[in-house]
């Protein structure tokens, strides 16, 4: 009787029809449109770099970093067991494994390795940089905010002659150090940013924090006095904050340990309970008499720390083009091995046409962050120059406004298993929307595009010029092109209309890179749907994609 129950419930539990985990996925070889941006905008051995860490960031070791990263979040320590103020974060060991490899690789500095060098900037060093990041967020996006702000930090600190000599050699040591006290006894640095405050959010003009010289000599020491409502990665080294200085509002670099090795006054009021970003620590933070070094002139707060700002947007699209990624494939793996009414999910007409419109986006975004990363490259080129003033606000609000839709349509694919927190796919749903959100929303970046255009208008010709000259390539985008232009000159209102103009300008311009990448099939679906085709609300009800099957085998096989 006993032999029969149990053979009963063997029978019973037998699980069949479902797909494997998606790990140990080789995260660069099988992306065939990342092999393809780094061959047409990165040096020949950028592959060979990355290989190794492309291996291991697909790799079931890796998915328990990010598993187990945001499973056990951050956790604030104001006191010790004495009763002293500390005010320290602390992090599951996942969190630093993840930072440990990216770090490794150089996704912190490698961009700025020519100046402890004494060199010219390196040719093509944001393009490989970011494919390095496009794989460590596919391992955990949440610790690639520390990453980009402390890379990003040094557009703003490398003119800081004061600062330099001491924390440049930290901040580009490939040896993470996680370790709570001065830098000088330290490893390496990491860099964090605390902009806004809770009664201006983005217009960080109505900050209230103020900073007093200490001295009256024009030295750059200040005393520090107010509150940031947000201030991510609090375990930093130090910070690049906005206070208001006597002339305005002034940039400062904030360290958390005083030179003489005493704590400064950054005190953390709480952790952020966030939507996602779980595994990376977000606060809130008072300044209690903190000591700060001014950067910049007085006044000057802004333009001394857009550089910074600007480099961390390129992150943002690079992050939601990865994590586009990471969705698409699960949901491809998924529909390969997952059989309905006797025939796989991938092989349903109505299924591969959600997926392969889904890859169209993805093919897009990823193109457009890596032809964004080329213009950073272009460091005397003016052409380069345009595109990273005008592309840079544009491909942020396209790529990061796609990925929630995007993600959870993956998400869909695989049904309830894509529901539950057992995946992946449920951790990449709530990180999406971060992107879009962290520096500057996407009301932000249109109206950073029309500041930058209103302002200078030789700019604004130079770009129209550039892009005319690239829709040549096919006359529907010719047609676009003249239809974007008049959008904008007969728009009555033209900050209403700007969400309009730079979608379709996102569109055009991933259009036109489609055109010259990648294969006619990819780039005529995109241009058949995106550009000439009708709007439509849900991804697969567009027009009909009679390639469909080669768009999807472009995703990969894993």
């Amino acid at each position: 009787m006993t032999v029969n129950a149990t053979r009963s419930a063997n029978t019973t539990h037998k699980v069949f029809n479902q797909s494997p985990v998606f790990e140990d996925v080789d995260l660069l070889s099988t992306d065939i449109v990342l092999q393809s941006c780094l061959k047409q905008f990165a040096n020949a051995d950028s592959r060979k770099k990355l290989s190794k860490f492309g291996i291991f960031a697909g790799s079931a070791a890796a998915r328990e970093i990010g598993r187990l990263a945001n499973e056990y979040p951050p956790r604030l320590k104001v006191f010790d067991s004495r009763g002293y103020r500390q005010d320290f974060v602390e992090f599951h060991p996942a969190y630093h494994a993840a930072m440990r490899h990216s770090m490794e690789l150089g996704l912190h500095a490698s961009t700025w390795d020519y100046l402890g060098e004494g060199k010219q900037p390196a040719g093509r060093a944001h393009v490989e940089r970011v494919a390095g990041s496009y794989l460590a967020v596919q391992m955990e996006p949440g610790h690639c905010c520390p990453i980009t702000m402390t890379h990003a930090s040094l557009a703003s600190l490398k003119d800081s002659p004061d600062l330099l000599p001491d924390w440049l050699p930290k901040i580009l040591s490939r040896n993470y150090d996680p370790s709570f006290q001065p830098v000088s006894r330290k490893n390496s640095a990491t860099i964090g940013m605390g902009m806004t405050e809770k009664q201006g959010g983005t217009d960080v003009q109505a900050n209230t924090s103020e900073a007093s010289p200490n001295s009256g000599n024009g030295g750059s020491d200040y005393t520090l006095s107010g509150h940031k409502w947000f201030v991510s990665a609090p375990m930093s080294d130090a910070f690049l904050m906005l206070a208001q200085a006597p002339a305005g509002l002034t940039c400062f670099f904030v360290p958390r340990f005083l030179p003489d090795g005493g704590l400064n006054g950054l005190h953390i009021q709480r952790l952020k309970d966030k939507l996602g970003n779980r595994s990376n620590a977000s606060s809130e933070m008072e300044f209690s008499s903190a000591q700060g070094w001014r950067i910049g002139e007085e006044g000057r707060g802004v333009p001394t720390i857009i550089e910074m700002v600007t480099l961390t947007r390129l992150d943002c699209a690079v992050s939601s083009a990865a994590m586009m990624r990471q969705a698409l494939a699960h949901a491809v793996h998924h529909c390969r091995y997952r059989k309905v009414f006797d025939k796989a999910l991938v092989d349903q007409p109505l299924m591969s046409q959600v997926l392969a419109d889904l890859a169209l986006d993805w093919e897009a975004a990823t193109w457009l962050s890596f032809r964004l990363a080329k213009s950073f490259d272009g460091h005397e080129s003016e052409v380069e120059q345009v595109i990273r003033r005008v592309m840079t606000p544009v491909t942020k609000f396209w790529c990061c406004k796609m990925a929630p839709a995007f993600v959870y349509e993956a998400m869909e694919c695989l049904g309830g298993n894509g529901y539950i927190e057992d995946g992946t796919l449920a951790r990449l749903y709530r990180e999406a929307p971060v992107n879009a959100i962290w520096e500057g929303s996407g009301n932000v970046m249109c109206l950073d595009l029309l500041r930058i255009l209103n302002r200078d208008k030789t700019l604004f010709d130079q770009f129209a010029e550039i892009l005319n000259e690239m829709c040549k390539c096919d006359s529907r985008l010719v047609s676009a092109c003249d239809d974007l232009f008049k959008l904008l000159a007969d728009a009555e209102d033209i900050e209403g209309a700007a969400r309009n103009f730079v979608e379709k300008l996102a569109r055009l311009f991933a259009a036109i890179l489609l055109r010259n990448y990648a294969p006619d099939y990819v780039a005529d679906g995109f241009i058949n749907t995106r550009i000439t085709g009708d709007w439509r609300h849900c991804y697969g009800s567009g027009p009909h994609l009679s390639e469909r099957g080669q768009i999807v085998d472009r995703i990969g096989t894993f």
